[in-house]
């Protein structure tokens, strides 16, 4: 090669690729580089067969409980290897868009191969020499694999392998409560897997309004999943043709499960392996590549976005600070932006999926003491109803000025009802104004008026809105 770029983009992740493309348009000669598979985690083990799988799950319920809409569906035999196709299938059909000659076609040089850093500005590729005014880090995460006594001698699974499953286990063991054994768990249970769920804290989901969490939980229970929260993983073992799990608890006996396939889903560490980052002088720990607010290492020349820096792992935090990452590198310093985390939103895509924008009401109590709570059920909207979607509800945590400090909700589609929350929240408009919209009836996003006319109606309660109503009253 012995090329000289004006950007050079590591991992062709979501992050990767956006940074790579917004560059390109900019006019900057661009390099991107991958070491596995264009597309990372998001196409190939995350986001696209996971929500497939789960989807897939949804229709398989569906067709269980479709005499609560009236109907009474012939038997339906459920195939777990077409499913497992399904989800295989679709994988390609995303990753279809997104190959090297595609990225050629827009003037993108791509390079799929193993870089690692000789200098501040050069790079070994494929053992050529790669010139590069900046660069972006943007190589994604990988699994952590937890250190249990005998997991080093078990066949264990991971995101990154349990799609490539031929046909599904009869039962399945889950090491984390996280987003991504709990989504895993309920789409293999409702698909005739038998699911035993491990959990050292107290209860699932830790980030997540515990109430709300608490919900959720509950639902997965009524559907088969078995949940060990406040236990402990100490010694795996090969048994037959099963794998063997200790468990401890405090103040209880030991206890065992067996099961045919283990899922291991304890969180997730950056990839940084090979790529000789202290060569280029760039700072990292164990959890992340150490970057400024501006989404600079320590290398100057050198930032990062995407799961390499976390702290949040989505792909549209990836998408954002990729944006970030690329103005910075390539503009002067008096046009950068720092990267904003205040407002960070995400959705766990279970049934019901569950969403979650700003403070926890525990996190607002340690900051406000003046803080007020209120929740709608879905069980108050009528297309709720219609849909026989009644479990759920809305909770947001609003200040003494009827700012949102957090918004959560469990229920259908909660990760399309919360976007105007979000957008009130971001914006810094009080709550109660989303009460003034006219809603398209009947749709679930009616919820949000209904949650935001209750802080309204409390507000009537001031004398002084009481004394200037009466005033403004017509005799």
């Amino acid at each position: 090669m012995n090329t000289r770029y004006d950007l050079i983009v590591i991992g062709a992740g979501a992050a990767g690729i956006t940074a790579a493309s917004i560059a390109h348009t900019l006019g900057a000669k661009t390099l991107l580089i991958e070491k596995n598979k264009i597309g990372g985690d998001c196409t190939w083990f995350g986001c696209i067969p996971s929500k497939t799988l789960l989807k897939s799950a949804a229709v398989a319920q569906h067709i269980k409980t479709a005499s609560r809409f009236g109907i009474d569906p012939e038997s339906s035999r459920l195939t777990a290897a077409r499913v497992m196709d399904h989800v295989r299938d679709t994988i390609a059909e995303i990753a279809h868009t997104e190959t090297p000659e595609v990225f050629r076609k827009k003037g993108i040089d791509i390079t799929i191969g193993t870089p690692r850093f000789t200098g501040q500005n050069t790079l070994d590729v494929n053992g050529e020499e790669v010139l590069f005014k900046k660069c972006i880090l943007s190589t994604g995460s990988r699994p952590v694999i937890p250190p249990v006594s005998g997991i080093e001698k078990v066949e264990y699974l991971t995101n990154e392998t349990i799609f490539s499953l031929k046909s599904l286990p009869r039962e399945l063991l889950i090491l984390g409560g996280g987003p991504i054994g709990i989504e895993l768990a309920q789409s293999l249970s409702r698909l005739g897997v038998k699911v035993f769920l491990v959990e050292m804290a107290d209860r699932i989901l830790f980030r997540e309004e515990k109430e709300l969490a608490r919900y959720l939980e509950k639902k997965l229970k009524s559907e088969g999943v078995t949940f060990f929260t406040s236990h402990k993983a100490v010694q795996l073992r090969n048994r037959d043709d099963k794998i063997s799990l200790t468990l401890e608890s405090a103040g209880a006996p030991p206890r065992e499960i067996v099961a045919e396939k283990i899922l291991v889903a304890t969180g997730r560490s950056p990839r940084i392996d090979g790529l000789d980052l202290e060569k280029a002088h760039v700072h990292y720990t164990k959890k992340r590549i150490t970057v400024n607010a501006y989404l600079r290492t320590t290398g100057k020349n050198i930032f990062a976005c995407g799961d390499v820096i976390g702290p949040y792992q989505f792909s549209h935090m990836a998408n954002y600070q990729a944006h970030i990452a690329v103005r910075n590198a390539l503009f002067k310093r008096i046009a950068w932006q720092k990267a904003d985390n205040s407002n960070v939103s995400w959705a766990i895509f279970t049934d019901p999926e569950l969403a979650h924008c700003g403070l926890t009401e525990e996190e607002a109590l340690a900051r406000n003491k003046k803080i007020k709570v209120y929740t709608t059920d879905y069980s108050e909207c009528d297309r709720a109803v219609t849909d026989q979607e009644t479990e759920g509800m809305i909770k947001i945590i609003v200040d003494q000025k009827g700012y949102l400090s957090g918004a959560h909700v469990v229920g259908a589609s909660a990760g399309e009802i919360i976007h105007p929350l979000i957008v009130a929240r971001a914006l810094k408009i009080p709550v109660a104004r989303l009460s003034r919209l006219v809603y398209i009836y009947p749709v679930l996003s009616e919820l949000i008026k209904k949650t935001a006319q209750k802080p309204m109606l409390d507000s009537l309660n001031n004398p002084f809105i009481r004394w200037t109503m009466n005033i403004l009253r017509q005799k």
